[in-house]
């Protein structure tokens, strides 16, 4: 069953999963505590996503609200992400090797891998009740270093996750983003054959 709010906000062209349209990227957050059941369910969906020569190119960093590496995550945001992000249960930086395993040969699809493993992850969290927010705004080159990432894996996103708090312990600003978004048609991203075929059906 959709939610309310992401069916008057979502409207979908053909039937799919309810937790496929449900997922969207809330940032008001409950301040709460995450159990290790819960997070590292998340982190088993994303075990399991597809990747090239089942190279399993993605990995996990986290750090949970109120431990001792919470910080060393937290500090590496933007300013304008740490006010939300304060609330969330748990920070995970996701990191990708770059080269094959078996021959160290570059993985041209390394990061296409890796955010399979990650979509796994936030359908995942929905299916539990939890919220997941993936974020660009945060140092790289610090993140890198502080966390002690090896040359051959590149840093690629940070998520928080966590319960969906109410929309009103936003700032002003925010609040007025705090609404699933929608989509592009899909006679905008489907083609038929060749770049700029629109499909017969759409």
């Amino acid at each position: 069953m959709i939610d309310p709010e992401v069916q008057k906000a979502r409207n979908m062209t053909f039937e799919i999963n309810p937790v496929i349209v449900s997922r969207w990227s809330p940032r008001s957050f409950v301040s709460s505590e995450i159990s290790d059941k819960d997070l590292f369910s998340l982190f088993e969906s994303a075990r399991w996503a597809p990747s090239s020569s089942n190279s399993q190119p993605w990995r996990f960093i986290y750090a949970k609200r109120d431990s001792q590496n919470w910080n060393d995550l937290f500090n590496l945001l933007i300013d304008f992400n740490k006010q939300w992000c304060a609330d969330a249960s748990a920070l995970v930086v996701i990191v990708s090797r770059k080269n094959f395993e078996n021959n160290n040969q570059p993985s041209l699809t390394h990061q296409f891998d890796t955010g399979a493993a990650w979509e796994n992850l936030a359908i995942q969290a929905v299916s539990q009740g939890l919220v997941t927010h993936a974020m660009a705004g945060f140092d790289y080159v610090k993140a890198k270093t502080t966390l002690g990432v090896p040359d051959d894996f590149e840093v690629m996103a940070m998520v928080a996750i966590g319960k969906r708090g109410p929309k009103d312990k936003l700032s002003p600003e925010l609040q007025a983003r705090e609404t699933p978004n929608t989509r592009k048609p899909l006679s905008e991203i489907v083609m038929d054959g060749k770049f700029g075929i629109k499909a017969k059906s759409l």
